[in-house]
């Protein structure tokens, strides 16, 4: 019998039942009008729930793929990128531009803390910029940026295109595309979307659209814009195949996420964040992000001191979860543990009850039931302040 383990790492995520039955469905014929008329709802839903009056493009791909199509659409060679890099995927926008003969100066902040608002618009008054890119969310670092005020520092600088990697945030931060000044923004279905891996979502404003006209010719053929905008306006029209089940997939999810509505799926996220970090830290745990740089959606969690990493994952998995490593400095004295999606309470009590077990396991000393009693009382509080 194969071992059930839950993923509790930091994408993907638990996919719910509704989201698997659409993913196990019959296929279609990417031209059969139901489809059609589905993937049109999907893209239609995803402008509208995330407030983008350009174009939503919800293709075949990784989160890589959408961070390649959000430079390529809106930057030539020899123009200046500025890079606010909060972790290890911030950074890795670097070599994604450095490949394309871009200048790219980069502000990196101490793990665990963010570039602040003031510190962008120095960068940016510095030179002209073609684009500038944050991480909603780092996942190495479990950072959150403040992307609305970043995005009110970006209306000083009309030229410059804000791009937002939102892969591990969006469907747990709230975001809003054209009321945070946002030009691109992208996500995966593998994180807060709650979706087997396969698809990314980009929406682009009308700022980043007309910077693609204006560039003409460009050499990307996939992720190129202008292959791509006939078909998000007419699904019937063909391009490149698209995920037919992963599309279905998406739809649910999106569903899910629209009948919860986005401020009060924040709100959840944030609440069980915050119960989640107490109960660890009860026992000695740290958590890596700064008080108010603490993102929703995932939690980079320091060791007590004697713990040791490999030991304390392997008892994580033997016991039932799986959680996953810290990268960069962190590897070896972190670990990082995802609670986004469409997790519940009872999935968290599992998860920490499972975490109690296991640092029992590696020599902890921890009171039995501590540790999800604490959790338990934090969201008792909450409740009662709602």
């Amino acid at each position: 019998m194969e071992k059930d383990v839950l993923v509790m790492i930091p994408g993907p995520t638990p996919v719910v039942r509704s989201i698997q039955n659409e993913m196990a469905r019959e296929v279609q014929a990417f031209g059969d009008p139901r489809f059609v008329s589905d993937y049109k709802n999907l893209i239609d839903d995803l402008a509208m729930l995330f407030n983008c009056s350009g174009k939503t493009f919800p293709l075949a791909g990784s989160g890589t793929l959408a961070m390649e199509m959000a430079i390529a659409n809106v930057t030539k060679p020899g123009d200046n990128v500025l890079i606010v890099s909060n972790g290890y995927f911030g950074d890795r926008f670097v070599e994604i531009c450095e490949r394309r003969k871009l200048n790219v100066d980069v502000l990196v902040a101490k793990w665990g803390t963010v570039i602040t608002p003031d510190e962008i618009n120095a960068q940016l008054a510095k030179k002209d910029y073609a684009a500038m890119t944050v991480s909603h969310v780092d996942t190495s670092t479990a950072v959150v940026a403040p992307i609305a005020e970043i995005g009110q520092v970006i209306k000083n600088y009309p030229r410059t295109v804000y791009i937002v990697d939102g892969v591990a945030a969006t469907g747990a931060e709230y975001v809003d595309v054209d009321g945070m000044n946002i030009d691109i923004m992208f996500t995966g279905s593998q994180k807060a979307f709650g979706v087997s891996p396969g698809m990314f979502v980009l929406w682009a404003g009308t700022k980043a659209l007309e910077r693609r006209k204006a560039l003409g010719l460009i050499p990307d053929y996939y992720i190129d814009f202008e292959k791509w905008i006939p078909i998000m306006d007419d699904p019937a029209k063909y391009f490149a195949t698209p995920a037919v089940n992963l599309v279905w997939a998406m739809k649910e999810a999106t569903a899910i996420i629209k009948q919860e509505g986005l401020l009060e799926r924040h709100k959840r996220h944030q609440e069980n964040a915050i119960a989640v970090r107490a109960a660890l830290c009860s026992i000695g745990c740290e958590i890596l992000a700064v008080q108010g740089n603490q993102a929703s959606s995932l939690s980079n969690v320091i060791y007590p001191s004697g713990i040791n990493d490999t030991e304390f994952r392997a008892a994580m998995y033997e016991n039932g979860v799986i959680v996953a490593s810290a990268l960069g400095d962190y590897a070896g004295k972190a670990f990082r543990v995802g609670h986004m999606g469409n997790i519940t309470e009872q999935n968290m009590i599992q998860v920490l009850a499972t975490l109690e077990k296991s640092f029992i396991q590696c020599g902890l000393a921890v009171k039995p039931g501590s540790v999800v009693g604490r959790y338990m009382e934090e969201m008792q509080k909450i409740s009662q302040l709602a």
